[in-house]
Order: C-alpha cells, then sequence, then structure tokens
C-alpha cells in the first residue's frame, strides 16, 4: 500500500504528466495527496467565495456522484474520496466534450463553443448562451448528464463571469486546465 501511494503521490506532484482533467481538479485536494475528500471540496469551494451552504452542497454532490466512479474497487467508501488519478471515469454526457475520454483537452471542441454559441461577441458567452449551449449538448434520455452539465457551467459562470456578467473565452480556457480556480482563490483572498 505504501509503494502505491508514494507512486500517486509523485504523479501528482509532477503537474507535466497529469491530464488536463486532472489538473482541472487539482485545485480540490488541498493537501495534494490524489485524494480529494468532501471536506477539501467544501474549503475549495469556500475559496472560490461560494457560501457556507452552497459549498456543503457542492462537497456532498460531487462526491455522491464522482467517488464511485474514481475508486477501485466495488464497495463504496464512508468517506467518498475522488482519486485524480481515476478522474477520468467520472465524466458524464451531455457535455461540450472538451475533454475526451482520457481526460485530454481537445481545441477542436473548444472552439466549437464559441463557434456555435458566442453570438454577441466571439470571446465571450452570455447566462442565456451558456443555457443555449446546455440545451444543445443535450443527449436524449441522459438526464443525470443534463444536471451535471448545468451544474458545472453554472458554477463556472458564476465563478468565472467578469465585471459585465459575461464568461470569457480566457476564463473558459483556463477552467479546463484549473488555473482559473488558483486565480479566483486569489484574487478573493487579496480582497480580505
Amino acid at each position: 500500500m505504501a509503494s502505491s501511494c508514494g507512486t500517486q503521490l509523485d504523479e501528482i506532484e509532477n503537474h507535466d504528466e497529469l491530464t488536463p482533467l486532472q489538473k482541472h481538479v487539482m485545485f480540490f485536494d488541498v493537501n495534494k495527496d490524489g485524494i480529494i475528500y468532501p471536506w477539501e471540496t467544501y474549503q475549495g469551494f469556500r475559496k472560490l467565495g461560494r457560501s457556507i451552504f452552497r459549498s456543503v452542497l457542492a462537497a456532498v454532490l460531487v462526491h455522491l456522484v464522482t467517488s464511485g466512479k474514481t475508486r477501485p474497487g466495488k464497495w463504496p467508501h464512508p468517506f467518498f474520496p475522488i482519486v485524480i488519478k481515476n478522474i477520468k471515469y467520472g465524466m458524464h454526457g451531455s457535455d461540450s466534450h472538451t475533454y475526451d475520454s482520457e481526460g485530454r483537452f481537445v481545441p477542436e471542441k473548444f472552439e466549437e463553443i464559441f463557434k456555435k454559441h458566442a453570438h454577441e461577441n466571439s470571446e465571450y458567452l452570455t447566462s442565456n448562451e451558456v443555457d443555449e449551449l446546455l440545451k444543445k449538448n443535450r443527449e436524449p434520455k441522459n438526464y443525470f448528464g443534463w444536471v451535471n452539465a448545468r451544474t458545472d457551467w453554472r458554477v463556472l459562470f458564476d465563478v468565472g463571469k467578469n465585471k459585465d456578467g459575461e464568461l470569457t473565452k480566457e476564463a473558459i480556457r483556463d477552467v479546463y486546465d484549473g488555473s482559473l480556480f488558483e486565480q479566483k482563490a486569489k484574487e478573493l483572498a487579496t480582497m480580505k
């Protein structure tokens, strides 16, 4: 067990070998051990300026939905951890498919978001354009994916929008590699 944990730590510490999807969730791994626990997700959302209620709700829902998919074995773990190296198994349908099945960033799919949905300006999305994107990406009868995609994009919009209420192309690109979370947390910390 110790060697397995050591290998996981080595993989996590070498950010160059992580997929963009793994980097995307690393912000929430407070102790950088390669495993995200609900209390770490809660702390991450609080750093992003979310209320206590929203942070608790996010931590509970994210871990209930994702933990079992990323953990090896059949039995649920009482603390519902998310294993970062297996995060690709936690992906859901009805989304933009900007990550491929291995968690790698797909630039063409990213650009497609703006070609199809950025009507006012090709450099940002409005709230209505995000809603349009969500409706167009719905896979038939994939209700679970619809809810997850809506939650992901609404949180992203809330956290990433600028002072004009627009979600810029740069902010969305930064969320795909996780750097937006770090930027927003630093901004909020300096405001206190």
